[in-house]
């Protein structure tokens, strides 16, 4: 899934520049980031609507969450805070990054549907490692999305001129102008894994819960 901005579509992007480089013609402009946050909004809404209770969420315990954390600030700091600079320790960052979200989802495989989350992770990490550290992105899926990050910034998704695997790549797209963003089938799956697991959490109509299917203890007259 690709950070940036809308950038007009001047002719064929970045094919022939070196992977987190853009090409001469794009042009950049800001754009809202709103595609996880209406993710996380649907899930959190059907919770209720399914008859689960948000508040269970609090009885969730994680291993290793330090790990987690310590991916996602990665992420955030090579993407958003600190883009410029050198861009082999950029792709270094990327990929250790999904490495240690890839660790703490290992650590946690008992609960239901994180499976899910990890396969998704586990389809972004094989690509984007096939194209040092980049995530491929197709042409027709920026076009639609008209996202890319300003000129030096680290591109965590573009599009390559040989890319590898661009299957697993970011190839579909929200259209501007409402969410300015490719993304792929790993994002795809991530985005149901939570979806089903958050219900699991909260013991909602949707999917199974332990805490539905446990005996009923007998009461004492």
């Amino acid at each position: 899934m690709q950070e940036g901005c809308t950038f007009a579509l001047q002719g064929p992007t970045n094919v022939g520049s070196s992977p987190g480089t853009l090409g001469a013609g794009d042009r950049c402009v800001d754009a809202p980031h709103v595609l996880f946050a209406a993710v996380l909004l649907i899930c959190l809404v059907s919770v209720p609507l399914a008859g689960g209770r948000l508040s269970l969420l609090s009885e969730a315990r994680f291993r290793g969450a330090g790990l987690a954390v310590a991916g996602l600030v990665i992420q955030i700091l090579v993407i958003s805070v600190l883009p410029t600079g050198a861009r082999g320790l950029h792709e270094a960052a990327h990929l250790a990054s999904y490495v240690l979200l890839g660790a703490m989802l290992a650590l946690n495989l008992r609960i239901r549907w994180l499976w899910l989350v990890g396969l998704g992770g586990l389809l972004n990490f094989v690509a984007i490692a096939a194209n040092g550290g980049v995530m491929p992105a197709s042409h027709g899926a920026l076009a639609r999305a008209g996202s890319l990050p300003a000129p030096g910034h680290f591109i965590n998704s573009t599009q390559l001129a040989h890319p590898h695997l661009l299957f697993l790549g970011d190839v579909f797209a929200i259209p501007a102008p409402w969410a300015h963003n490719v993304f792929s089938v790993g994002d795809v799956l991530i985005a149901v894994g939570a979806l089903l697991l958050l219900h699991g959490l909260t013991g909602s109509r949707l999917t199974p819960s332990a805490r539905r299917r446990a005996p009923q203890r007998p009461t004492l007259a």
